[in-house]
């Protein structure tokens, strides 16, 4: 028997196929299906008995929509863009909208310095655990603090990896649960191989069946359960405190994904540091954080400029060819008197 569709309208069979279209192709499904239930209510409640969307349902859908921030709005509008583009190629003639301006966001991260850097892993090596608590993800968050600035990667896609992820005979990690839909492979350092190692060793000694599996979570709490960014998030906040860096809230951070931040601008100032043209490291920087475009990573460039003016100074000459100053040409044209 097929599973029911929590969908109501006309388009329940269309919203169901695509979903089932866009999981084959790896991609997340949470915001699609969220979106295509806003869209499902709307359309019921309108009255929709046809399979094609015009623009004046898409006008009037966007009237009710006076709450929605121009971010969310932008998502919203690109997923009904894509879905009017699939019921076209099946033949339904759907308007397809077209996606408003995206505004840029002014959310400036919070970027660690060296020395806090060294307080949180610190702070991070003297936590205790409660013995009353044993679903804790304290066992883990050491190694998983100093595996986040050390590669960089995303926190959703750090507690997606399994242990048939790590290769350490190639010295690399591949992320396949990726922000991207792409997968890619993150280098390992000696110093991070010994860090996880350890902790491998002590999680390894849990008489918890399946915890060495293959298909087994890499990062998991004192009973074996896979972290989730909440718990994790609750424990930085606890680092953040015993560090005293002040903890803003309100999504204004420090957050755990401003280590990811903070990996870039300090990974972009050593290679500059080092002698590497700071256009020429960008495309390094890009591949090594699994951006799409090296468009995702020029903002590190102006986020270094204005933590360490000075670098923007110490770069290679390299490319000074590609714009060479523009020489005096004096021509005479005989006609001087």
């Amino acid at each position: 028997m097929s599973k029911q569709s929590e969908y109501r309208s006309e388009f329940a069979p269309y919203f169901d196929s695509f979903l089932k279209m866009k999981d084959i192709l790896g991609y997340g499904l949470n915001k699609f299906r969220s979106t295509f239930l806003e869209f499902d209510r709307f359309f019921v409640e309108a009255g929709v008995t046809d399979t094609y969307i015009t623009s004046k349902q898409i006008a009037t859908w966007r009237l009710t929509r006076v709450n929605d921030k121009a971010r969310t709005l932008y998502y919203k509008y690109s997923i009904l863009s894509q879905f009017c583009r699939y019921m076209c190629h099946l033949g339904h003639e759907c308007y397809i909208p077209r996606l408003p301006r995206r505004k840029e966001t002014d959310f400036i991260p919070y970027i660690f310095t060296h020395e806090q850097m060294k307080s949180i892993f610190r702070e991070c090596d003297m936590l205790t655990l409660q013995p009353v608590n044993m679903n804790s993800a304290l066992f883990a968050i050491p190694a998983l603090i100093r595996f986040l600035y050390s590669t960089g990667v995303r926190i959703g896609e750090a507690l997606s990896i399994k242990n048939v992820d790590i290769d350490y005979s190639r010295h690399w990690i591949i992320i396949r649960k990726t922000k991207n839909k792409m997968q890619r492979m993150v280098p390992i350092s000696s110093s991070l191989e010994k860090v996880i190692k350890q902790y491998e060793s002590y999680r390894t000694r849990m008489p918890i069946e399946g915890l060495t599996d293959k298909e087994s979570f890499f990062f998991v709490s004192a009973i074996g359960k896979p972290l989730t960014n909440g718990t994790v998030y609750c424990w930085f906040k606890k680092v953040l405190r015993q560090c005293g860096i002040p903890h803003i809230g309100k999504k204004q951070g420090p957050r755990v994904h401003d280590i990811r931040h903070t990996t870039a601008i300090h990974s972009l100032e050593k290679m500059v540091k080092g002698g590497v043209d700071i256009y020429c490291a960008l495309p390094i920087l890009s591949t090594f954080l699994g951006h799409k475009t090296i468009t995702g990573t020029e903002k590190y460039v102006r986020m270094v400029q204005e933590i360490y003016p000075d670098i923007i100074g110490m770069e290679n000459p390299v490319t000074s060819f590609v714009f060479p100053n523009k020489p005096e040409i004096s021509i005479d044209y005989g006609n001087s008197y």
